[in-house]
C-alpha cells in the first residue's frame, strides 16, 4: 500500500478513517522489514515522517497546503476570494490529532528499519583493492556475500545532486560480470583481468564488499552496500 504526500489531508478529515489508513500502510511496512527487505519501504517512510514533521512546524505551509473552497467572486475585480477551511478549528483539531498520532506511529516503525539497516551496515566489510587512485569518482566494486565463492563485479560512479542548500553524493553501479573467488584467483588478480578485459580504466580505484549472511539481494544488500560505499569513498 502506498500513501501520498498529502494522504492525510485528503477525503473525510476523520481521526479514525486516516488511523485504518495509516495502520494498514504500516502493516505492509512492517511485513517486509519481518522479511528483512529495507528498500524502497525505509525511504518512503523516512519521506512521509520528514514531510510530516514540516507540515506540522511550518504553519505557512499548512496554510498554503490546506484545501480552499470558493466563497464568492467580484465581479468588479474579477477576483477568486477563497475561504480556507483553515476557519474550521474542529477540522484543525483533527488534522492535528491525525499527524501527531501518524508521527508517533512512523517513528517507531522507522526504528524498527533503522536497527536492521545498523545491523547490516556493521556485518559489511569494505576494503580497498591493491593500491588506489587519486582519482575515487569512477572504479569498480567487487561485492561477495553468503561466503559464496562468486564475485559480483559492477562499475560504479559517483554522482552529484543538489538539493535546496545541500548538495549530495550518490554512486549508481552497473553490472559488469561475475568471477570466482580462489585461492588462485584473488581480489588483486581480478582486478588486473577487469582491467585488461574492459580497458575503460588503466588504473581504477577498485573496493571489495563483503557480507557474510544471506539477505535480499535487491531490496537490502545492494541499496546498503550502495550508502556504505558513498561514506568510504568521501
Amino acid at each position: 500500500m502506498m500513501l501520498s504526500e498529502t494522504w492525510f489531508m485528503e477525503g473525510f478529515i476523520d481521526f479514525e478513517l486516516q488511523k485504518y489508513r495509516l495502520l494498514a500502510y504500516l502493516q505492509d511496512v512492517k511485513k517486509s522489514f519481518d522479511q528483512t527487505k529495507l528498500y524502497p519501504q525505509l525511504s518512503d517512510i523516512v519521506a512521509h515522517y520528514n514531510n510530516l514533521m514540516a507540515f506540522r512546524s511550518n504553519k505557512q505551509l499548512l496554510h498554503d497546503s490546506f484545501p480552499k473552497k470558493i466563497d464568492r467572486i467580484d465581479a468588479d475585480k474579477l477576483k477568486i476570494v477563497y475561504e480556507h477551511i483553515l476557519s474550521d478549528n474542529d477540522l484543525m483539531r483533527e488534522l492535528e490529532d491525525i499527524t501527531a498520532y501518524a508521527a508517533d506511529q512512523m517513528k517507531c516503525t522507522i526504528n524498527e528499519g533503522a536497527e536492521i539497516y545498523e545491523f547490516v551496515e556493521k556485518q559489511m566489510l569494505v576494503e580497498p583493492v591493491g593500491i588506489m587512485p587519486l582519482y575515487k569518482n569512477e572504479g569498480y566494486v567487487f561485492l561477495r556475500y553468503s561466503m559464496l565463492p562468486d564475485v559480483l563485479v559492477y562499475s560504479y560512479t559517483i554522482t552529484f545532486f543538489e538539493h535546496k542548500d545541500a548538495r549530495y553524493k550518490g554512486l549508481r553501479l552497473e553490472y559488469v560480470d561475475k568471477r570466482t573467488k580462489n585461492l588462485a584467483n584473488t581480489y588483486e588478480q581480478i582486478k588486473l583481468d577487469i582491467i585488461r578485459d574492459i580497458r575503460t580504466l588503466p588504473n581504477p580505484a577498485v573496493y571489495k564488499v563483503e557480507f557474510p549472511l544471506s539477505v535480499p539481494f535487491n531490496e537490502t544488500l545492494l541499496p546498503v552496500a550502495k550508502r556504505v560505499l558513498v561514506k568510504h569513498i568521501a
